[in-house]
């Protein structure tokens, strides 16, 4: 009954900003003007992980308070409860229904398919490839965000390490071939594909449901929200290679971060790269941990410990990594541009990592 209350709601708002946005953002700057004592909406990320649980709850709710000495305070729901549909999150926020939120990269950039390539699937095949890629990429997709759709980007966050969970033995990726397997996005449907698996779409949500239902037999999730959702209790198997890691923007409605109080938009804007950098500490760390608990380890200190076999990186399968991502992937996701994405490609990330240009030179 709550989630149909929630959706019912989010319908009514959603009609309501609608109307509203036929005669510019006086809505969105109504909704977020805060004076001493008033409180910020924000929708943060998915629910039950670390990510919102220990770093974005706490945050808004507790540390803002304290950093402004009690003058302003902030409300926060994470956006797989709040109604919002993931897909939207951007444009919503572009309209101002919610000046601040947070958006995969993944739900986006369906939508807009350039958002994408900092977390193509097998790019980035450990954390520190990541950081150059994000490093090569944060100007454009800053600039792009705040030009393009009205919305400043406060925030890049990270999720762990995102791998491959199954219910039955594997000893390589080449063993997935044939198996329909749970990915979250367009790009890791392409390596599953390339794989011979048969990629299967499903929220984070519905997951484990999903998967108890027999609809998928692997699936593709962080090696910590994997362990969180109780998947080391049903699969036996998990391979260690990041497919892919989970990136997310945090942003506000631009003119909704423009009306705000000097004072709260210095504090804001001087706290949340410390947000930001302990959300990738911890997903570093729980990339690690989750693949610790998932097998039982000592090292598993926040996690529930299962009896899962972890199945090594061989050089073999770093091989059909890079093969994949430059025969299927890359192409793929720049098909996908319509010819617009490969002079971006070439000047951030191809450039940052040493890639093969992809335009004629």
């Amino acid at each position: 009954m709550a989630r149909q209350l929630s959706a019912a709601s989010w319908a009514l708002g959603l009609c309501a900003c609608l109307c509203a946005s036929l005669v510019g953002t006086v809505h969105a700057q109504a909704m977020v003007t805060t004076a001493p004592g008033q409180k910020l909406r924000i929708v943060g990320g998915l629910a039950g992980l670390n990510q919102y649980t220990r770093n974005e709850e706490p945050f808004w709710t507790q540390e803002l308070p304290r950093l402004t000495g009690g003058k302003y305070s902030a409300e926060i729901s994470p956006f797989d409860r709040a109604g919002v549909p993931g897909a939207e999150m951007l444009r919503l926020m572009q309209l101002g229904v919610v000046p601040f939120g947070t958006a995969l990269l993944s739900n986006i950039s369906t939508q807009y398919p350039e958002y994408a390539a900092p977390d193509l699937a097998g790019l980035n095949p450990d954390m520190a490839t990541l950081k150059k890629t994000v490093a090569a990429f944060r100007p454009y997709l800053q600039k792009a965000l705040r030009e393009r759709h009205g919305v400043e980007m406060l925030g890049l966050y990270t999720y762990p390490a995102q791998v491959v969970f199954c219910k039955k033995p594997l000893s390589s990726l080449s063993d997935l071939s044939g198996r329909r397997i749970r990915v979250a996005s367009t790009t890791q449907a392409d390596f599953v594909t390339a794989l011979g698996g048969v990629p299967v779409l499903v929220g984070f949500a519905q997951l484990l449901p999903n998967m108890a239902s027999g609809n998928t037999e692997c699936a593709i999730t962080g090696t910590m929200s994997g362990n969180v959702l109780g998947l080391h209790e049903v699969t036996t198997h998990v391979h260690s290679m990041p497919v892919s890691w989970g990136l997310a923007i945090f942003g506000a409605n631009l003119s909704a971060w423009d009306t705000l109080p000097a004072d709260l938009r210095a504090v804001l804007t001087h706290e949340l790269p410390k947000l930001e950098a302990a959300i990738w500490r911890e997903s570093e760390q729980e990339t690690t941990e989750g693949l610790a608990c998932n097998r039982g380890l000592p090292a598993c200190t926040s996690g529930r410990k299962g009896h899962m076999q972890e199945v090594a990186i061989s050089a073999q399968d770093e091989r059909m990594r890079k093969d994949i991502f430059t025969s299927t992937v890359l192409p793929r996701w720049l098909q996908r541009c319509n010819g617009r994405c490969n002079a971006l490609w070439d000047q951030t990330i191809g450039t940052a990592l040493g890639l093969a240009p992809t335009t004629t030179k």
